[in-house]
């Protein structure tokens, strides 16, 4: 379905999605929590009928005064019967919504872990293609706003079913009076079911129109609370800018929504006209009623209290069924989620690295992009060998590298480990044979340095000797011991240890000499790195890979524009505008004089 269509069927649900959403969240409460689900019911009931009959008992106490007051010797009795009663009523359904409230949160936490857990792992999942497409990140904000959601859903939908439980009992109890009370009670309740209903499908519409708005405005906020990005905002006069672009977005999302809501006030007002004059004349009634002496005085009471719940039990509902509304309004959005395709590679399990790597006539292409970024790509990496990949930025280097590593699959050709192509393993045991270091790499600030080197193998538990050796080939160890803890330091001034010590701030060439680290103690047999020394000094450098090329029992894949990286790799393939144009060692392409020449021709 396109997406306007599905924004417009989404702001119309009718019964039937009504009950398929109450059902799937029942049914995930029920797997969480099914003690929760008969608790809930049972209280819906409880809340519902228990005022009620408290509310009878009132008018008989207030009958039975009026009639001890009169003269009657056993009035009296009755009414001391009815308060005793009355009180414990009154007490019973304290008690209960105090347990209420406890079942409540219980459900909320264990719902809300559960939730948040599917969308965590189903997100993580997704083809790795999706991450790049803005649709689906669309979807996901919008089944995100759901899942928050999930677990307020099923208390709404147990408040409504004990409000629509009240409004029954309300009217069979006015019945017992007067049959065109309750006629009258239910005629005054409709307009502001239908308005209250209006305005919010015109709330859903806005907010579905507005997606973008708040993500740009989300983003904004984000990078101006990022310590990291505070000197360059300043730096480029950017600070004011940037709060007048939030400001003009924030706008453009809540003064729409407030200019519709400002016309809904009149015919508001109308409603609750309607609503007042239906209660007021219901009294007027039982009043006349009670001075004729047709009906007990208790009916007063009766009458007010009734018809009073019932209208407070309607206008509750209609306000549980637009914040529903709204809620369920992006229900097609988390089940298209849901349903996304998860890449799960094939059944076969690679249990030690291919002798063979091989890319034959690749071609890919972004799902989004009608552009080829790699065409006809061929070449072969042997086990043990140094593969040195080159190439203007943009050229498809690092996308060659993520095809290599099975997070796109190609467009056209294929990749095959000694023969088989890479689609039939599972991902998880290609994986495994591989570290591989982006540029991109991640810096996990909340944790210490320690654990930033552990993270590279978390399957196993920490190896101190290996912890150090991949600090020693990263060049790490000098200024990793100079922290105020040592390996133990946090690695951002935000964090702090328990004693008090502040956490450090780490240089790029830091952080990248550890994210070295992160990958050498992984100890894969197949090591790629894609511009791993952009910010490391040369002599840093320098003995990083001599380390590296001294391991001769790791194949190693390197992408870089730095000749003194490239120069001792075993074969070197230049690509341009997706191509590989250039084959050879080192001294091979220079002595080509061609593209590679060209490119490194001032290093040179």
């Amino acid at each position: 379905m396109p997406p306007r269509n599905r924004r417009i069927q989404q702001a119309n649900l009718g019964p039937k999605q009504y009950l398929r959403a109450a059902k799937e969240i029942a049914q995930l409460t029920w797997e969480t929590t099914p003690g929760t689900i008969i608790l809930q019911i049972a209280g819906a009931f409880i809340t519902a009928v228990l005022p009620i009959v408290t509310t009878y008992f009132a008018a008989l106490t207030t009958t039975a005064l009026g009639e001890a007051f009169a003269g009657d010797p056993t009035a009296g009795g009755r009414a001391i019967t009815f308060v005793i009663v009355t009180a414990a009523l009154g007490l019973l359904l304290t008690g209960w919504r105090s347990l209420e409230q406890y079942v409540q949160r219980l459900m909320r936490y264990a719902l809300e872990a559960k939730v948040s857990d599917i969308m965590y792992e189903r997100f993580l999942s997704l083809e790795f293609w999706r991450y790049d497409d803005k649709d689906t990140i669309d979807t996901y904000d919008r089944a995100q706003r759901f899942s928050l959601f999930y677990s307020q859903a099923f208390g709404t939908l147990t408040r409504m079913l004990s409000q629509v439980i009240t409004l029954v009992a309300s009217v069979i109890a006015l019945l017992l009076v007067g049959w065109w009370l309750a006629v009258i009670l239910v005629i005054a309740i409709i307009p502001g079911v239908y308005l209250q209903f209006s305005l919010s499908r015109a709330q859903v519409k806005h907010w579905n129109s507005t997606v973008d708005v708040r993500r740009a405005k989300g983003t904004i906020e984000r990078q101006l609370f990022q310590p990291e990005h505070i000197a360059e905002l300043r730096l480029y006069g950017m600070v004011r800018y940037l709060l007048n672009l939030r400001q003009s977005l924030r706008d453009a999302d809540e003064r729409e929504r407030i200019i519709f809501e400002r016309k809904f006030i009149l015919k508001r007002l109308a409603a609750d006209a309607l609503e007042l004059a239906a209660q007021v004349g219901s009294l007027l009634w039982v009043t006349f009623q009670i001075i004729e002496h047709l009906q007990p005085i208790g009916q007063f009471l009766y009458v007010q209290q009734i018809v009073a719940r019932a209208l407070s039990a309607m206008n509750s509902f209609v306000t549980e069924v637009s914040s529903l509304d709204e809620q369920l309004a992006n229900l097609f959005d988390y089940q298209e989620f849901m349903g996304l395709d998860v890449r799960q590679g094939g059944d076969r399990v690679l249990n030690g690295p291919p002798e063979q790597i091989r890319v034959d006539n690749v071609s890919f292409r972004y799902p989004s992009s009608d552009t080829d970024v790699l065409k006809d790509v061929s070449l072969t990496i042997d086990r043990g060998q140094r593969v040195a990949i080159v190439g203007e930025n943009g050229a498809g280097k690092s996308t060659l590298i993520k095809l290599i590593s099975g997070l796109y699959a190609p467009t056209k050709g294929s990749i095959t480990l000694d023969g088989i192509p890479l689609s039939e393993f599972s991902l998880d045991s290609w994986h495994k044979q591989l570290a591989v270091l982006q540029q991109d790499y991640l810096s996990y600030s909340f944790a210490t340095a320690r654990d930033n080197v552990y993270f590279g193998q978390v399957n196993k538990p920490f190896d101190e000797e290996g912890f150090d050796a991949a600090l020693a080939k990263a060049e790490a160890r000098g200024f990793i011991e100079k922290l105020p803890k040592g390996a133990d330091s946090f690695v951002s001034p935000w964090m702090a240890h328990p004693d008090g010590t502040n956490g450090v701030d780490l240089s790029g060439g830091q952080w990248q000499r550890m994210a070295l680290a992160r990958n050498f103690y992984r100890e894969a047999p197949i090591i790629i790195l894609d511009e791993p020394t952009s910010a490391i000094d040369a002599l840093a450098e320098s003995r990083i890979f001599n380390h590296l090329f001294a391991d001769k029992s790791q194949t190693l894949i390197i992408i870089s524009h730095r000749l003194t990286t490239i120069e001792r790799a075993d074969i070197i393939y230049m690509l341009k505008d997706g191509q590989i144009v250039e084959r050879g060692t080192h001294d091979e392409l220079i002595a080509l004089e061609g593209e590679f020449f060209t490119m490194f021709e001032s290093q040179i």
